[in-house]
């Protein structure tokens, strides 16, 4: 019964915690089933997984770019909206500036026109610094292409997951799934016992990881600038911290 009386599903694409990159066509259909709107939230996926969000069906995603498109903190966010929404200038929204027709948008005696597509969801101009770096960004995504970036990235995961079976300790293991089609280039580390301060010997080694109570590292092995010795590195220095 609940199913009827939800109106949105928002859900996030890979999750923060474990990696694990969610089967979004069959999400879109579940929630469609129950005439439910579905949105990912694609902060974790951006640049590290191909969602291939038009033929998943999903109404909506959203996603910043200071993560994996290294943009840097702050910067802006992008959204997708499927084309099947694209020219339905009814659908309730935030009307702002920026998302009014270009050729009347300075005449202020015109009604409200919003444009087609996502551009109808953008409310105000985008920040012009912010904007000089995503591009710079995905200029080498477009030189490297996201065929490459994956193909590599579902190498690093499987050389680390390797690497961490080698660990002889009943007290380490990896929660995301094994199967590289279910992640992207994060591998969660479960550490029984452990507490922040591995996290922090870590650092001291000059390795970033991330740290999730009570007990999870997590380590991103992003393929356009780790290397395979990287990896290497990181576990040897985890096992003699261990």
């Amino acid at each position: 019964m609940q199913g009827d009386e939800i109106a949105l599903l928002l859900i996030g694409g890979v999750n923060y915690y474990t990696g694990q990159f969610l089967d979004l066509k069959k999400i879109a259909e579940i929630g469609h089933s129950k005439k439910c709107v579905v949105g990912i939230d694609l902060a974790h996926g951006a640049g590290n997984i191909q969602p291939d969000l038009h033929a998943s069906g999903v109404d909506f995603a959203a996603w910043c770019t200071y993560k994996y498109l290294n943009s840097g903190p702050g910067s802006l966010g992008g959204v997708f909206v499927h084309e099947k929404h694209a020219k339905d200038k009814d659908l309730p929204r935030f009307a702002g500036w920026w998302n009014h027709n270009k050729e009347t948008r300075f005449n202020m005696r015109q009604p409200f026109d919003v444009m087609e597509g996502a551009e109808g969801w953008q409310l105000s101009n985008p920040p012009i610094l912010s904007m000089a770096a995503i591009k710079a960004s995905l200029d080498l995504f477009d030189t490297v292409g996201m065929d490459a970036l994956r193909e590599k990235s579902e190498k690093l995961t499987g050389y680390f997951e390797f690497l961490i079976e080698q660990i002889a300790s009943d007290d380490i293991q990896i929660i995301t799934p094994v199967n590289p089609k279910e992640r992207g280039c994060q591998l969660s580390i479960q550490v029984k016992n452990a507490d922040k301060s591995l996290h922090e010997k870590l650092t001291a080694h000059h390795i970033i990881t991330d740290w999730r109570e009570p007990d999870v590292i997590r380590c991103a092995p992003v393929p356009l600038y780790t290397s395979f010795e990287d990896v290497y590195r990181l576990v040897s220095v985890l096992k003699k911290l261990l």
